[in-house]
C-alpha cells in the first residue's frame, strides 16, 4: 500500500478524499491538459513517448492497453507504432479526460482504473502507463491487475517523472514545476483549476514511491526481467514482461 504522503495533506486527509480530489481536478482541467503539457515539455513529449515505447519492445501488430490514458498522449504514439488504431484500448477513471481525448478513429476508450481494468484476462500483448504511477494508492494491487490483463510473454512500459536526488537539481526542477509552470498555466489555461493541477503535478512527483519500491512491487506481482531506464536524470521507464 502506498500511504498518503505528508506533502499532499493539503489536498486530502485520507484515501477516499484523495480519489475524489483527483477525479474532480482532472475532470475540470481536461480541456487544458494537452496545451499545458506541450508547454511544460517544450514540445518534446510526443517524441519521447514514441521512443520509450519502442525501447520497451512495442512493435507492429501488438494489442495494447494504455492505463491512465488521459487525453490519449501515449495511446496516439502506440497507435502509430502498431499500425492499427483498433488494437489500442485506453482506460482512465476520469470521464472528463476521456471526453477530451484526441485519439485516432478506432481506438477504444473505457472508464476504469489501474486497480480494476474492464478487460478480460490475457487481453493484451503490451501495457503502457504514462505518468500516472504517482496517483496509484496500492502499487501491488495495480501491478497484479496489469499482470492479469497481459498475455504470457506480454510486455509493459510505465513512464514516470522521478524526483532528482541532487539538492540543486531537485530545487531547480521544483522551481520550474511548482513555480514557473503554474504561473504560465494561469496565462494560457481556459479553466481556473489548471494552475492548481500543475502544482499538484509536482507534489505528486515528490510523493511518488521511490524507484526501488516500484521495481520490487512489479517483481512481487509476478513480472520478470524488471528494469528501470533513466533519461535526463528524471524520466524513469519501468520495463518488464509476464512469463
Amino acid at each position: 500500500m502506498t500511504a498518503p504522503h505528508p506533502v499532499l495533506s493539503n489536498y486530502y486527509p485520507d484515501e477516499e478524499h484523495r480519489r475524489e480530489y483527483v477525479q474532480d481536478i482532472f475532470n475540470d482541467t481536461a480541456a487544458d491538459y494537452d496545451r499545458v503539457e506541450r508547454m511544460m515539455g517544450l514540445g518534446s513529449g510526443r517524441w519521447y513517448r514514441h521512443r520509450a515505447l519502442l525501447r520497451a519492445g512495442l512493435r507492429a501488430g501488438m494489442r495494447v492497453v494504455d492505463v491512465g490514458t488521459g487525453t490519449g498522449l501515449v495511446a496516439r504514439e502506440a497507435a502509430a507504432i502498431v499500425g492499427d488504431p483498433t488494437l489500442i484500448t485506453g482506460v482512465d477513471p476520469s470521464p472528463g479526460m476521456i471526453g477530451s481525448a484526441k485519439v485516432p478513429p478506432g481506438v477504444q476508450l473505457l472508464t476504469g482504473s489501474a486497480e480494476s481494468i474492464p478487460l478480460a484476462r490475457e487481453a493484451a500483448d503490451f501495457l503502457s502507463m504514462g505518468y500516472a504511477l504517482r496517483h496509484l494508492s496500492d502499487l501491488l494491487i495495480a501491478f497484479r491487475e496489469f499482470h492479469r490483463v497481459l498475455k504470457p510473454g506480454g510486455r509493459l512500459c510505465l513512464l514516470e517523472i522521478t524526483r532528482p536526488q541532487g539538492r540543486v537539481s531537485h530545487a531547480l526542477l521544483k522551481i520550474y514545476m511548482r513555480g514557473w509552470v503554474p504561473m504560465v498555466s494561469r496565462l494560457i489555461a481556459r479553466r481556473a483549476g489548471t494552475p492548481e493541477l500543475m502544482r499538484y503535478y509536482w507534489d505528486t512527483i515528490e510523493a511518488c514511491a521511490p524507484p526501488g519500491a516500484i521495481v520490487s512491487a512489479l517483481a512481487a506481482a509476478g513480472f520478470r526481467d524488471v528494469k528501470r531506464h533513466l533519461e535526463l536524470g528524471i524520466f524513469s521507464e519501468y520495463r518488464a514482461h509476464k512469463p
